[in-house]
């Protein structure tokens, strides 16, 4: 989720104030805190809270995403390295514990820690000393505060033997768990007015608020990627809306198939694998060209499934292929590439098709 303020928001509903007054409490403490909660749900966002209101706000906030580097590259970005322990390491580089010195660090995903990672930080939890990567010597006291967050059940990846029990510990002195956003309807219209003006002053487009029946739908919608899909969905929405107050047609089909769903006995639907392909491009934001394209050159996907995702593409963006590039994560200089592979391979649909 992009860094963002939050402090206008929380306090708008029944819930975010309870969160605000236990933020508030966590914030006056030292200890080390613990936050779980599902994908999406706004950990960092918590993190961030906590550090702004407590006595290290005027230092740095530095977060890391344990998740998305491997053990070595991970290893050399929370602790840093000295010139010439690797290929690449042309001059020394302090990490993010030491750039977050009389701060806080937020490390995200801590459960995906290799176990060896996982024994270097309880190794600094416990002395507070920063070995950097091929250093010998020297090693540097820093004084940072500790917020970690996963998505995992920590306690069973221990009975599994994939996390550290005394590393657990160590980091659990708080815990603090975040809600779905399902959990918390009164949440979701404050969220959605906040997006919606955010995204209109930095677009400059005409979007204003909500008709009764589309506001109804995004309350009523169960939201599995929580406040970061809901974010998105607003942002696609002033994107490409039309008209001055969203209406339904404006909605993402998902919202729209859930609404009806939830007017009409419910009867299950078979998850398809152009539904994980769009959940992919649009939810966890990543690239047509990582997370689609070397699947149908290598034959995973079929010719169907790619079309389909095309044509939920095209569906959103009503017809515009330019829009549909964005909403599929490419640079804009990558258009004409997109639209030659698709025509290479007969999955470009009429875009007349979906004008509305």
């Amino acid at each position: 989720m992009r860094h963002t303020d939050y402090s206008e928001l929380i306090g708008t509903s029944s819930s975010m104030h309870e969160l605000k007054q236990e933020i508030q409490h966590i914030a006056r403490s030292e200890a080390k805190v613990l936050i779980t909660g599902e994908s999406g749900v706004g950990k960092e966002l918590v993190a961030r809270a906590i550090h702004v209101q407590s006595a290290r706000a005027g230092r740095p906030f530095v977060a890391m995403n344990c998740a998305g580097l491997p053990e070595t590259l991970l290893e050399s970005e929370l602790f840093g390295h000295v010139k010439g322990s690797f290929t690449g390491a042309y001059r020394d580089k302090p990490g993010k514990l030491e750039s977050a010195h009389e701060g806080s660090i937020f490390l995200d995903e801590v459960g995906e820690m290799t176990l060896r990672m996982q024994g270097l930080l309880l190794r600094f939890l416990e002395t507070g000393e920063i070995q950097k990567v091929g250093a010998d010597h020297g090693a540097r006291v820093v004084n940072v505060r500790i917020i970690a967050a996963t998505n995992r059940n920590l306690q069973d990846l221990i009975a599994q033997g994939q996390f550290r029990e005394d590393l657990f510990y160590r980091l659990n002195v708080i815990h603090f768990w975040v809600p779905p956003l399902r959990e918390r309807r009164d949440d979701i219209t404050p969220l959605l007015e906040f997006f919606l003006s955010r995204f209109t002053a930095r677009n400059g487009h005409s979007v204003r608020a909500f008709e009764a029946d589309a506001l109804t739908a995004l309350v009523e919608y169960s939201w599995p990627g929580n406040v970061r899909e809901l974010e998105n969905v607003i942002e696609r929405i002033v994107v490409t809306g039309r008209h001055e107050s969203v209406r339904v047609e404006d909605l993402p089909i998902e919202i729209r198939a859930h609404r009806g769903m939830a007017m009409r006995p419910k009867r299950e639907r078979r998850r398809t694998v152009a539904d994980d392909l769009y959940k992919r491009l649009i939810d966890e934001r990543q690239s047509f060209w990582t997370a689609v394209y070397p699947l149908y050159m290598n034959r995973e996907i079929t010719r169907a499934n790619l079309r389909e995702v095309v044509r939920r593409g095209l569906e959103t963006a009503r017809g515009n292929y330019k829009i549909v590039c964005r909403l599929f994560n490419m640079e804009q200089s990558d258009y004409k590439r997109f639209l030659n592979f698709l025509r290479k391979h007969d999955c470009q649909l009429p875009f007349k098709d979906y004008r509305q």
